[in-house]
Formats: C-alpha cells, structure tokens, sequence
C-alpha cells in the first residue's frame, strides 16, 4: 500500500526563515495540510499572518480561504516537541542578567525570562502538565473499556490544555473551548442544567457506577484544583492578572463534567470492560 507523502511541520524559527523580517499582516503561502508547532501558530497569531493553502499544484483550492495565523484544526491537534525558540538569551527574572546556561533551581518562564521553579507561574505550569496527564491516563482507560467516541473527546480535552499552556507561556488570550459539538455558551447551558437541556440530572457518582465514570469524575476534581493554582499564578485585580486563563481552566473543567453526563445517559454506546 502506498504511503501518503507527510505534511510539513513549521518551527517558528522555519517561519522567521521564510518572511524575514516579520510585519503585521504579511501573506503566506503554504502547502495545504502544513502543521505548526504551538510556538509557531502563537507567531502567526501575534503578527497576523495570513496563510493560504496551496493544493500540491500550487493553486489554491476552489473554496479554499486564507487563514489568518490558523492551520485546519485550530488548536484541537496532536501534540507535539520539541518548541523551537528563537531569539536573545532569556534573562533571570530576580536579577535581570542574561542566562546563558540554566541553573538548576531555574526554569525558563517565556522567550525572555529564567524564573525559580516555585514561582506562581511555574507551579501552574507543572499543574497543566499533571492535568494533561490525568486526560491521557483516562483516554487510555476509556479505549480500554471500549468508548472510541469518548477517547476523541478526550483528545480534545488534551489537545485544550495544550492550548492553555501555551497562551500562558505567551501570556496571550486562551482561544474559545468546543468539544463534542458543544461550544462555550452550550457547554455552560448543559453543565448548569443538565435535566433540561440534555435530559439527565446533576451526577453524584456512587460506589456501583461503573469504573470508568469515576475516572471522569478524578479528572474533573484535578481540573478544579488546577483553577486554584491558575488563580494564585494570575490573581485577579493584580499586575500580572490574566483572567481568560483561570476561565478557561474552569470551561475545561465544564467540559469533563460534560462528558460524564454523554457517558451516563449512553452517548458513547455500551463499552464493554469497565
């Protein structure tokens, strides 16, 4: 059987290369099914650069439109490392030298920063890894118990807390969560009345449910210890507030409840081992 050709992936550092120079609003074009890496698509955003998808041809195609910093799947795709940064050495937060090996009591923060690794930000960053852990761990579980439907979702759900790290690297807006077809304002609506709008009550799991439901439920309470840390990380009414952050932790935490109400009232079939 014959391979399909890979798409390429694009650095940050590969875009630089490309434009040059970077100026708001610049065109590109690129080969359509292009990936970029998260620090890539944060470039693209920052300096609104178009892109338009070529067919293999070298046309674009009929219908085919000009994304402005966006690739076909937004942020909802498979993760990937390493980050390619560019640019002048990051500088030590406390004294403000430049740093040119890393200590170990030391991590760097952005582009521009080293930080000590118990600051705010740090911590709230190993709790986003720890969170997309918990996602995989029960992606895994699911698959296990035989809920394909479920284990997309929970990519989903994996692919947003990417997303969160990342605007919080960049310190830039987290983009708007949608999963299993739901966006933000249906999201609220169904995890705030579940009776009304998807035809099943409030969830308190018990001891007989089924194991897999309380693998939702664990991932759900990690997501709202998450929101405490984003919140000590950017505290409302401060300096460094960045409040979309702790929302969109919280969103997230909205959208694991909601796939524990789907699971319960049977939209991703009957499973079979747990």
């Amino acid at each position: 059987m014959k391979k399909g050709k890979a798409m390429p992936l694009y650095t940050e550092e590969a875009l630089r290369h490309l434009l040059g120079p970077p100026r708001e609003g610049m065109k590109l074009s690129l080969p359509r099914g292009s990936r970029f890496s998260p620090a890539a698509q944060d470039f693209l955003n920052h300096w609104k650069v178009a892109i338009a998808f070529d067919d293999p041809s070298g046309s674009l195609p009929s219908g085919e439109k000009e994304a402005s910093g966006m690739a076909d799947s937004g942020w909802d795709r498979p993760g990937e490392f390493p980050v390619v940064l560019s640019g002048d050495a990051p500088r030590c937060a406390l004294c403000g030298s430049g740093v040119k090996e890393k200590p170990e009591h030391m991590t760097q923060v952005d582009a521009e920063r080293f930080d000590a690794k118990n600051s705010p930000r740090i911590r709230f960053r190993g709790k986003m890894d720890s969170l997309n852990a918990w996602v995989m761990l029960t992606a895994s579980r699911a698959r296990t118990a035989g809920y394909p439907k479920l284990v997309e979702h929970l990519a989903t759900v994996a692919a947003y807390c990417r997303e969160i790290m990342s605007a919080e690297y960049n310190l830039r807006p987290v983009a708007p969560i949608q999963v299993a077809g739901f966006d933000e304002a249906a999201l609220r609506k169904a995890t705030h009345d579940p009776q009304k709008e998807l035809g099943v009550p409030h969830l308190a799991p018990a001891v007989e449910d089924a194991e897999l439901l309380h693998w939702l439920n664990v991932l759900r309470t990690q997501v709202r210890e998450t929101e405490l840390v984003a919140l000590d990380a950017f505290p409302p009414g401060s300096s460094r507030e960045l409040p979309e952050l702790a929302v969109a932790v919280n969103r997230l935490s909205s959208a694991v409840y909601l796939l524990e109400l789907l699971l319960v009232r049977g939209d991703y079939g009957a499973g079979g081992l747990l």
